[in-house]
């Protein structure tokens, strides 16, 4: 087992980037302070999978859903999330880069998960509207699933909508259908 050197400040880009990979811990940074918790269940985990994949098969060709894929929310101190999923332009994508910055970023969602709730409703929600994420939907697997998705006006994320069962939006200028029930079965949807 070997030990790991934490520096005596707050962690900079370079500090994070040197950090060991870690397949059972989450960990992401927040104004320089590593943050770290135990991966998510095999339901939040089915759901990410599934999200990605249907995302993927109805967004236009310009943009691409990436699961669990880093982004730098601020530099100064450093915030450093890895959200359940985003999207960016599939050029970028393409271009295989190790983390997007915010301003690569078009949509996050965040699926509450045992001791992610208050994180992913209150401090993310500010961090990435500060960071101008345009758009940030929240999905919540408790019986019924259900799915709030933001928008980000005047610098602030407005409600535009909380969803249940099957759920059709206008992301990008492209439509997109979710089954919010089938992210968990074994079944998933078919687009």
């Amino acid at each position: 087992m070997s030990v790991v050197q934490w520096p005596h400040r707050l962690l900079t880009l370079d500090d994070w980037a040197a950090l060991p990979e870690d397949p059972e811990h989450r960990a992401e940074v927040v104004e320089g302070v590593l943050i770290v918790g135990p991966r998510p269940m095999s339901f939040h985990q089915l759901a990410v999978t599934r999200l990605g994949y249907v995302l993927n098969e109805q967004l236009p060709e310009s943009l691409m859903a990436l699961s669990e894929a880093e982004f730098v929310v601020a530099e100064l101190p450093l915030t450093v999330r890895v959200p359940d999923v985003l999207v960016a332009a599939t050029e970028l994508v393409e271009e295989n880069p190790a983390r997007y910055a915010a301003q690569d970023v078009r949509l996050v969602i965040e699926i509450l998960s045992e001791g992610s709730v208050r994180t992913d409703r209150v401090t993310k929600f500010s961090e990435y509207a500060e960071a101008g994420i345009e758009h940030y939907w929240i999905v919540d697997l408790d019986d019924p699933p259900s799915m709030i998705t933001y928008r980000l006006v005047d610098g602030e994320y407005e409600n535009f909508g909380e969803h249940t069962g099957k759920v059709s939006l206008d992301f990008e200028s492209a439509p997109i259908t979710l089954d919010l029930d089938a992210l968990t079965t074994r079944h998933a949807q078919r687009p």
